[in-house]
């Protein structure tokens, strides 16, 4: 694979008509390195480019970026934080975030991811890969990580634009533009000067997209009416993955569903405190990743799916998690049969030291069909 910044697949028609309407939303979904509440990262430099050269459009930001979390996430929340809020232009950085997960099943959560942003021919999505230590052995010899290769297959096949900011980060500490320490001083997380140089790769996509012209023929965007979403790559993505709604469970214990007002990305938590409280509920797919609001002081759980046999749950909690806070998932599997099953969960302690509570918060139950 060539291993090159930038990848000019499709124009951006749907930046460039809203942009001429006088109105663009553009979207972030990815990892820390993207998340807004840093007030540094690459996002930045790239809005204020758009309100600089756009003064006459309003520029709407919804970055729905989460620290810790990956596309399996993603997916379920791109239809309430990105589609239902009107995105025209979307970034999406998960090359970092999926690196340690199965290839099979990020193959799986991001094919779904995009499928879901490019069904309704609405939007332009961009692929931005970021960087950590792990890639550059590959990288210094002129290759391609495979989380990053992988996500240039799908935006081949889909025809979405994306840019390698990590690579171009690395090329300007090469070049002696910018010292490795400016750019990651803990090896994944940029400074200022590294977020700066991965927004000025984004700025120079857009300027070639936007205000030149950029090498590749016009074609209908892939979920357009003049072309639908071609067949997808791989038969067990998640492009049709539901939310089942919390008012569904079955309970006994004492639970209460709350609306959560301390992660603006979660509208609603199911919530116990009890040990010993169960929850069961009926689906219709082949599969479950369940959302959590997680920390050190959250219990653990054991389940069973059609009066299997019971799993228990026992999650590693890092030294930078916190109490409660990190918006997790929790994959159960995606191999079931596809038809009705049923999910029975009881809430446990937890037997690691790290393990200081029994707070039991589910944010959502993502159906996998």
């Amino acid at each position: 694979m060539n291993a090159a910044v930038w990848k000019h697949r499709n124009p951006l028609v749907h930046t460039r008509k809203a942009l001429s309407e006088g109105r663009l939303t553009v979207g972030f979904i990815g990892g820390s390195i993207t998340d807004a509440r840093t007030r540094h990262n690459w996002p930045e430099p790239v809005i204020a480019w758009l309100v600089e050269h756009y003064p006459e459009a309003r520029i709407v930001v919804e970055n729905a970026a989460i620290g810790a979390t990956g596309s399996e996430l993603a997916v379920f929340r791109a239809k309430r934080d990105l589609i239902d809020r009107g995105c025209q232009l979307v970034f999406i950085d998960y090359a970092v975030n999926d690196f340690g997960d199965p290839s099979d099943q990020r193959r799986r959560t991001r094919e779904g991811l995009l499928r879901k942003l490019l069904a309704d021919g609405d939007r332009d999505i961009v692929l931005a890969h970021t960087f950590m230590l792990a890639m550059y052995a590959v990288m210094s010899e002129g290759g391609v990580p495979d989380s990053i290769a992988e996500l240039e297959e799908l935006a081949d096949y889909y025809g979405t634009g994306s840019v390698w900011m990590g690579l171009y980060a690395l090329e300007e500490v090469r070049k002696g533009r910018m010292r490795w320490e400016e750019w990651l001083p803990d090896g994944l997380h940029p400074t200022h000067r590294g977020s700066l140089s991965y927004g000025q790769s984004i700025i120079a996509f857009l300027e070639k997209e936007l205000l030149g012209e950029a090498t590749t023929a016009a074609r209908a965007a892939p979920g357009s009416a003049n072309e639908p979403l071609p067949a997808p790559l791989h038969p067990q993505h998640w492009g049709a993955a539901e939310l089942l709604p919390l008012a569904q469970v079955q309970t006994e214990g004492p639970w209460a569903i709350r609306r959560w007002p301390f992660y603006e990305w979660i509208d609603q938590v199911l919530e116990t405190a009890a040990v010993g409280a169960k929850l069961s509920f009926t689906f219709e797919g082949r599969g479950l990743s369940l959302g959590f609001d997680f920390g050190k002081m959250s219990s653990e759980f054991r389940y069973r799916i059609d009066g299997g046999d019971w799993v228990a749950m026992s999650r590693e909690r890092p030294d930078w998690c916190g109490d409660d806070g990190w918006y997790r998932a929790c994959f159960l599997g995606d191999e079931l049969p596809q038809g009705t099953h049923k999910l029975e969960l009881e809430v446990t302690h937890g037997d690691g030291p790290e393990c200081k509570g029994t707070n039991f918060r589910l944010a959502h139950i993502g159906v996998i069909r």
